[in-house]
């Protein structure tokens, strides 16, 4: 199959040049894109595509579905937020404890930028579950689109800026909420922790319900890219659409960069750092620099002293040392 798909990418991109395929051993444009997206053209990663797909689907099939108002347009039903914050909520719980074991469960675009920010999922992989995630949750509001009556289909969850701010207020807002989604999802899933005891699939439902709590009124609290982008298809509204890609992946990615890379980065990637920002440079004339001896490491009570390097200096040489007072001894490390 891999030498199909070789034959298959080399008559699209019609490249002439030969390659390890050929028996020539030159690299040529076919096998750089082989390369560049190894891992992608296996059985595990596919089935981990359709799992995003399947998830995003059924996310945006039952949270949207929260948000219908049954009163229809002429007698509205009082919006409900907390009913559509725990839906929301534990629709992503519950979507993450299935799917999580086998896709990672991102379930969200923001999410898989971060991980290809903080290189836990290649950037060629991430085009893939970032399509398929996109893919379902227009199919998720398509189904929920058919199901509905037309009386009450309404706006169908479309996201949207509060008519009183701004875009970039709206922008500023899914920054923050979805910073601290992703932060939260960093933090409960770190395999460097030892104390994370309870659910991390609820810890990310309770994240996103407490921000839906708080930023529904603002924009609709999305955190979500592609939870946004599902509806608006189907709906074909597309007012500030941008607001809801820019603001959650800026968000993402500074939630992601700052865990992984300055609150708990991880032992290998703080000796590359200290490889590559620590080496001491050599000191200027009158200039002392910081070596370290592990010296630093030994507490004062526990310092032990290797025999012949503490002398006693006898400052009164010329007396007997039967009479001599024991406090003229002085210690000196040479």
């Amino acid at each position: 199959w891999e030498l199909t798909l070789y034959r298959v990418i080399k008559r699209v991109i019609n490249c002439p040049v030969p390659c390890r395929y050929s028996n020539c051993g030159r690299l040529c444009k076919c096998e750089r894109i082989m390369v560049a997206f190894k891992g992608v053209w296996t059985q595990p990663f596919w089935k981990a595509v359709s799992a995003e797909f399947l998830a995003m689907l059924i996310f945006v099939l039952l949270s949207l579905g929260s948000t219908i108002n049954w009163g229809g347009a002429e007698k509205p039903l009082p919006v409900d937020m907390v009913l559509i914050s725990l839906c929301f909520g534990l629709s992503i719980a519950t979507m993450v404890q299935c799917f999580g074991h086998i896709s990672g469960g991102h379930i969200n675009p923001a999410v898989t930028m971060a991980m290809v920010c903080t290189r836990k999922i290649s950037l060629a992989k991430s085009v893939f579950y970032i399509l398929a995630q996109c893919l379902g949750a227009i199919v998720g509001a398509g189904i929920l689109y058919l199901v509905t009556p037309p009386s009450v289909v309404g706006g169908l969850g479309v996201t949207a800026v509060h008519r009183d701010l701004s875009a970039g207020h709206g922008l500023l807002v899914e920054l923050i909420i979805t910073f601290q989604l992703v932060f939260t999802i960093f933090a409960s899933c770190d395999s460097k922790r030892s104390d994370v005891t309870g659910s991390v699939a609820l810890a990310i439902g309770f994240s996103v319900a407490i921000g839906h709590l708080f930023a529904i009124n603002y924009t609709g609290a999305s955190m979500n890219p592609a939870r946004s982008f599902g509806p608006a298809v189907i709906m074909g509204r597309w007012e500030n659409q941008w607001v809801y890609w820019v603001g959650p992946i800026i968000g993402a990615v500074l939630a992601g960069a700052l865990y992984e890379y300055v609150y708990c980065p991880d032992v290998e990637l703080k000796r590359r750092f200290k490889d590559v920002f620590g080496k001491a440079t050599q000191p200027s004339k009158g200039k002392y620099i910081e070596v370290d001896d592990h010296r630093s490491h030994v507490e004062t009570d526990d310092l032990i002293l290797k025999p012949g390097i503490v002398h006693v200096i006898d400052i009164d040489r010329g007396e007997d040392k039967k009479g001599r007072d024991p406090s003229s001894e002085v210690l000196s490390s040479v």
